[in-house]
C-alpha cells in the first residue's frame, strides 16, 4: 500500500519519537475495509520501532491511538488514506511534541481551559482538501486536553449515519447529534465555537500584553512578505493571524507564482511560515482579532481571551473571504444543500442535480469538476457573459450535462426544513421569475475584503476595501495596508507579496523620518 519512497520518508519522520505508540484496532472480520486498514496501519507501524499494532475483533471498523499505554482520546472510524494520512501521522507526531504548527502557550492555555467532558465526532471525506485542517485541529485539542475526545469518521463507510444526520457537506463536526461546525475552519475558529458551546475557565482570559515595533494583521502572502521585509530592517515584528497562509490554504494548485512552475496552497503556506521563522518573527497564529484600538501613537490588536498586541505601526493584511449570496434560505441550508467547496462536498451530490452560482474562473472550474460526478450541472451567472478564462469556457461547453444561463439573479434558497429543494431565480433581461428544482448549489461568487474591524477608522471604498496610496499608507498615520484587503486592483499572490514588501518599506521610511 505504501510505496518505498514514502516508507523511507516515514522512517526519517519517526526516527525521533520518544514515547511508544500503539494502533489499537477493532474491526469486524466481515468488514470489506478491514484488510485495507490493517495493511495501512501495519506498514506505517513497521517504519518505527516505537509504533506497533494491536488487532482485535469488534463491530464496524475503528482504531484508537495509545501513547505509553494511555488513550490519547483520538479514534479513527476510517481507513485514513488520501488527505487524511497526514492527519494520522500528525496525531502521532503532535502527541510526541514534534508535530508542525504546535500551538504557543497562549493558545494551549485556551485549549486546556475548555470546560467539561466533550466528545466530538467529525464526518469527513477522503477527497476533501479542507477536512484535514479541521481533523488535525480537533485531534490536537484532544491531545492537549484529556477531557476531550475526537472521533474521525469516513462518511463513505458509514452512510447510514450520514443519512440519519442529514450531512451534505464536510467536514461536519458533531457533539452527539448537535452540529458544532460545518465546512473549512481554523483552530482559532473551532476554539471559539467550543468555548461558546461548552464554556471555559477564567484562567484562559488572564490579560497578556505584548509590545513590538510593528504588528502585521494577517498571515497570507501579503502579511508574510511585510513581516519578512520589516524584520530585515531590524524591526521587532509580530504576525497576528488565524492561520498562516490565509486564503492560500484553500487553493489546490498554484501555477502562476513566478519561478515556481507548480505548487499547492498548503505547500506555499508552509514555505511562508518557514521563511518568517528564519527571521525570528513572532508568529502568533490561531488568533481571532476581536477589536482594533489606538492609544495615542500606539496601535492595538485585541485578541479573544484577554491578549493584547501593541506597536506604533500596524500593517493590515487580513485578505478576503468567500462571498455569500445574502438571500433568504442561504444560511439556513448551509451544509444541507448550500455548499462552497466542490472538492470537499461534490461526492455527496453524485448522480444529483446541482447549480453553480458564479461564472468566473472558480465557478467554471467547479462546474467542470462537478460534471464528472453529478447528473446535471447548471451554471448561473449574474452578468450577461461568463467571466472565466476562454480556455475554461471552451472546456465547459464540451460537457453534455452542463447548462449555462447568464443574466440571472438568485433570489431565494428554498427547502423542506431539513434540506434544500429548489432555487428561485430571475431573468434580469425579461424579469421572469422561476423555480429550479435542485439537490444543491455551490456558491462561487468571489471574495469580499476582511476590513470590518477597521472600516470605522480607515477610509474604505464602496466595496469595503481599505484605501491606500502607492506605498501602502492608509488614511491614518502609522497604519498601512497590503494585499486583497486593500483597493489594489488585481488580486494575485505575486501582487500581494509585492504590496506587503512596499508597506514594510514604507514603515521603515516613516520610522527614519520620525513620522511614527
Amino acid at each position: 500500500m505504501l510505496d518505498q519512497s514514502l516508507k523511507e520518508q516515514l522512517l526519517r519522520i519517526f526516527e525521533g519519537l520518544e514515547a511508544s505508540y500503539v494502533f489499537d484496532i477493532s474491526a469486524d472480520p466481515g468488514n470489506g475495509a478491514r484488510g485495507e486498514l490493517l495493511e495501512l496501519l501495519e506498514e506505517t507501524a513497521a517504519c518505527s520501532e516505537r509504533i506497533s499494532c494491536r488487532i482485535g475483533d469488534g463491530e464496524g471498523l475503528q482504531f484508537r491511538i495509545l501513547r505509553n499505554g494511555e488513550d490519547l482520546g483520538i479514534r479513527f472510524r476510517a481507513v485514513p488514506n488520501g488527505h487524511e494520512f497526514s492527519s494520522l501521522l500528525l496525531a502521532v507526531l503532535n502527541a510526541d511534541g514534534k508535530g508542525k504548527n504546535l500551538p504557543d502557550a497562549s493558545t494551549r492555555r485556551r485549549i486546556e481551559a475548555l470546560d467539561g467532558q466533550i466528545d466530538l465526532t467529525t464526518y469527513m471525506s477522503l477527497t476533501c482538501t479542507n477536512c484535514p485542517d479541521v481533523v488535525q485541529a480537533l485531534d490536537l485539542i484532544a491531545i492537549l486536553n484529556p477531557r476531550i475526545t475526537h472521533t474521525v469518521v469516513d462518511g463513505a463507510l458509514y452512510q447510514d449515519e450520514v443519512a440519519r444526520l442529514g450531512i451534505q457537506a464536510v467536514p461536519a463536526v458533531f457533539s452527539g447529534d448537535e452540529v458544532i461546525h460545518i465546512g473549512r475552519g481554523t483552530l482559532a475558529e473551532l476554539l471559539d465555537k467550543l468555548e461558546q458551546r461548552f464554556g471555559a475557565s477564567e484562567t484562559a482570559a488572564a490579560p497578556i500584553v505584548r509590545e513590538y515595533d510593528l504588528l502585521v494583521a494577517g498571515g497570507g502572502p501579503a502579511g508574510a512578505s511585510a513581516a519578512i521585509y520589516a524584520a530585515r530592517k531590524g524591526l521587532r515584528v509580530a504576525v497576528v493571524a488565524e492561520k498562516i497562509g490565509g486564503q492560500v490554504n484553500e487553493t489546490v494548485g498554484i501555477e502562476n507564482l513566478i519561478s515556481v512552475p507548480h505548487t499547492t496552497g498548503a505547500t506555499l503556506a508552509a514555505d511562508l511560515r518557514r521563511h518568517m521563522e528564519t527571521y525570528g518573527i513572532d508568529i502568533c497564529d490561531n488568533r481571532r482579532i476581536e477589536r482594533f484600538g489606538m492609544d495615542g501613537g500606539i496601535r492595538e490588536l485585541h485578541v479573544k481571551r484577554g491578549e493584547t498586541f501593541r506597536a506604533p505601526a500596524l500593517i493590515i493584511a487580513t485578505g478576503a473571504s468567500w462571498r455569500r449570496l445574502g438571500v433568504p434560505g442561504e444560511s439556513e441550508y448551509i451544509g444541507r444543500g448550500v455548499a462552497f467547496c466542490p472538492h470537499c462536498d461534490g461526492p455527496f451530490y453524485a448522480g444529483r442535480h446541482v447549480a453553480v452560482i458564479g461564472g468566473g474562473n472558480s465557478g467554471v472550474e467547479a462546474a467542470i469538476d462537478l460534471a464528472g460526478i453529478c447528473a446535471s450541472v447548471t451554471v448561473l451567472e449574474f452578468m450577461e457573459t461568463l467571466k472565466a478564462d476562454q480556455v475554461l469556457q471552451d472546456k465547459l461547453r464540451t460537457l453534455p450535462n452542463v447548462e449555462v444561463h447568464t443574466n440571472i439573479q438568485t433570489l431565494e434558497v428554498q427547502g423542506d426544513g431539513s434540506r434544500m429543494t429548489a432555487l428561485r431565480i430571475k431573468d434580469r433581461a425579461t424579469g421572469e421569475e422561476r423555480l429550479l428544482t435542485l439537490d444543491g448549489i455551490f456558491v462561487q461568487i468571489g471574495l469580499s475584503a476582511n476590513s470590518s474591524l477597521f472600516a470605522g477608522t480607515l477610509a474604505t471604498n464602496r466595496a469595503g476595501e481599505i484605501v491606500t496610496d502607492k506605498d501602502g499608507r492608509t488614511s491614518v498615520s502609522g497604519i498601512y495596508g497590503a494585499g486583497d484587503v486593500t483597493d489594489v486592483r488585481y488580486k494575485q499572490i505575486v501582487i500581494a507579496m509585492g504590496e506587503g514588501a512596499k508597506a514594510a518599506l514604507a514603515v521603515s521610511e516613516d520610522r527614519i523620518k520620525g513620522i511614527i
